[in-house]
């Protein structure tokens, strides 16, 4: 059965990721350079969480945020790099039509999650550096708690709701999917029928998941600095952006990626430039944020140093019991 345009619209069952293309030769290379960046994601951001919850100079809102953004972090890596690396390891790119659209919906909840969460965390040196006096009774842990599962909330039920269609959808006319994930917009382009409702309605949620949190990030930073503008001693300054400026390095790098993506894209960028912006927010991003809060954290520091001494006793310990049995 065919349609107008010529697509042939006999129901498919699963997709072909084309991933990074026919690179045999390199294959290798790739399977053990994604192998190596997803231990390397999995240990910084589980080391980053066990800090935060075994370390009581780390119990405070700050760290409970960044506590949580490690576990997107690894959430992302389980998504996303799981499903490289079969690819690249067994040579199968095939994936279910239902698989396929389960990632995209747990991709969906941890991009819009992370933003939210980035917002509050905003939100939280906002009120440290703007309002240090009120600060704890502003940010207390009922209101930490809050902003993490309304932000985890939200994700679940718009996402939710926008896959619920998806899912109802039948797919034709290729089975092959131009990328490495099974990302929204180049999985819609296999929908057989008038897909324009989703995509504007999809295009909305984005807008407001991604825009708003930004804007409310930039007012943020825009009333940060201008408090710490008006410090008057140099070393207070200092004092007072080195609280922010990891987080703040870290969002510039995640809008500056993903807004070359997906807002401002243009007809110049190939699908090649496309998968690299992609990968630097799925894979790159999360493998390098516990590197950058550690290298620009003192706590963190101070907690790692403790912590690695005691690691190491505990493991010669366990060592020695094994070599008297």
């Amino acid at each position: 059965m065919e349609k107008a345009d010529g697509r042939n619209q006999t129901p498919i069952t699963e997709f072909i990721l084309l991933g990074f293309g026919d690179v045999s030769e390199l294959q290798p290379l790739l399977s053990l350079l994604f192998l190596v960046i997803f231990f390397v994601t999995m240990v910084g951001n589980i080391l980053i969480i066990v800090l935060v919850v075994t370390d009581r100079h780390l119990h405070n809102p700050m760290y409970f945020f960044l506590g949580n953004l490690s576990g997107l972090d690894i959430c992302y890596s389980i998504t996303i790099l799981h499903r490289v690396l079969a690819s690249l390891l067994t040579g199968d790119r095939s994936v279910s039509v239902k698989c396929c659209l389960v990632q995209t919906y747990f991709f969906a909840i941890i991009a819009t999650t992370e933003n939210l969460l980035l917002a509050a965390m905003s939100y939280d040196r906002y009120l440290a550096i703007c309002h240090p006096l009120r600060y704890a009774a502003l940010m207390n842990t009922r209101v930490c708690f809050e902003l993490v599962a309304g932000s985890w909330l939200y994700s679940f039920l718009v996402n939710g709701t926008l896959n619920s269609f998806l899912f109802r959808l039948t797919f034709c006319h290729s089975k092959e999917i131009d990328h490495y994930f099974c990302d929204f917009t180049p999985t819609i382009k296999l929908v057989c029928g008038d897909t324009r409702s989703l995509e504007l309605a999809t295009f909305a949620v984005s807008t407001v998941g991604t825009v708003v949190p930004l804007l409310f990030t930039l007012v943020s930073y825009i009333c940060i600095i201008t408090t710490i503008l008006k410090i008057p001693s140099t070393t207070g300054r200092q004092k007072a952006f080195s609280t922010c400026s990891a987080h703040l390095m870290v969002v510039t790098i995640l809008y500056a990626t993903v807004i070359t993506i997906y807002v401002f894209p243009t007809s110049n960028t190939s699908k090649v430039q496309h998968k690299i912006f992609s990968l630097l927010y799925t894979v790159v991003i999360p493998m390098i944020n516990p590197v950058i809060y550690s290298l620009r954290n003192k706590d963190v520091n101070e907690s790692l140093k403790k912590a690695l001494p005691k690691m190491i006793a505990v493991r010669n310990k366990q060592r020695n019991i094994k070599e008297k049995f």
